[in-house]
């Protein structure tokens, strides 16, 4: 009797419908694979072309010895490296970029967040300000160089005439290797400023203005509320901001290009345009492909202490 019973055909057959679902499935994970390649395609084959390709042909060389148009020769596995730290040169040129690096990323986020707080302020003509601060994001590298070179001048400069109004004996700043440093560093910071003011300044825009109101009525300072308010609410952009500047200046080559050319007695000739050199001028490929790996490995390690140190210190 119990065989003779029809199947209910509003039943459940799991084995009638788990092809459909699975042709579904496979369907639908062809399709997801087709956008996949059609959209991130494009952008994987220029970063293979122009990013991962040149690193590892960088690593690639950086153990061979090459000759002028750059092809491998012969294999000396880590020698170039072992030579690059016994060479006074480059040490001397690795101490003057870590003494660069501090000062610019140091001085560019004092000065930015001060024009950002000034800029806060309820003042008449505070929006003229505001863009002038700012400016210096549309100003190119050649433009920079070319007005620092003027203000630098010996004989003209703004410098110069300053120095015979106060009676100072005179500098010539890009031609003497105990300024010359510093005188980049200071173009380098003025180039920076605009970029970092702007960032710090709308951070701090974005600041609720209830916990500033709350804290006068407590009588807290204006002091007090900077660094106990302020600065810790805006810790990931101020985060952000050192590790972009940080960056930004161990890369550091069109001003040092344009202004110094590395000089005087090598006091400028930063790792950046120490590879420059290397490469493009004295024809050595394998030995400037193993300070680019050296420069790459400085900054990660670099970043990542900035991530273990400081990133526990941000407030999200």
């Amino acid at each position: 009797m119990l065989q003779s019973l029809p199947r209910n055909s509003n039943s459940k057959d799991p084995g009638a419908q788990s092809a459909p679902v699975r042709l579904s499935t496979t369907a639908q994970w062809s399709k997801d694979n087709l956008y996949v390649a059609i959209f991130l395609g494009p952008s994987l084959l220029i970063l293979s072309v122009f990013v991962f390709w040149p690193m590892i042909k960088t690593l690639y060389l950086s153990l061979f010895l090459t000759d002028n148009l750059g092809h491998a020769s012969v294999f000396v596995g880590l020698n170039n490296y072992m030579s690059l730290f016994n060479n006074p040169a480059y040490l001397s040129s690795l101490g003057a970029t870590l003494m660069y690096v501090i000062a610019v990323s140091v001085l560019t986020i004092i000065l930015g967040m001060l024009l950002a707080v000034a800029a806060q302020q309820r003042l008449r003509g505070i929006r003229f300000f505001r863009t002038i601060f700012s400016s210096t994001m549309g100003i190119s590298v050649s433009v920079a160089a070319i007005f620092w070179l003027f203000a630098f001048n010996p004989s003209v400069g703004v410098f110069a005439q300053i120095s015979q109004a106060l009676h100072l004996p005179e500098i010539n700043w890009l031609a003497d290797p105990h300024f010359a440093l510093l005188a980049v560093i200071m173009t380098t910071v003025w180039m920076n400023l605009g970029f970092t003011f702007l960032i710090l300044f709308g951070a701090l825009q974005q600041l609720p203005a209830s916990l500033f109101e709350a804290a006068e009525i407590a009588g807290v300072g204006k002091t007090t509320q900077f660094f106990k308010i302020s600065l810790p609410l805006i810790s990931p952009t101020l985060f952000f901001v050192l590790i972009v500047t940080l960056i930004d200046a161990f890369k550091s080559f069109g001003l040092i290009d344009l202004m110094t050319v590395g000089g005087p007695n090598n006091a400028t000739n930063l790792l950046v345009y120490r590879v420059y050199q290397d490469a493009f001028l004295n024809g050595n490929y394998g030995l400037a492909s193993t300070e680019s790996v050296v420069l790459t490995a400085i900054i990660a390690v670099i970043t990542l202490i900035q991530f273990k140190l400081l990133g526990k210190r941000v407030n999200y």
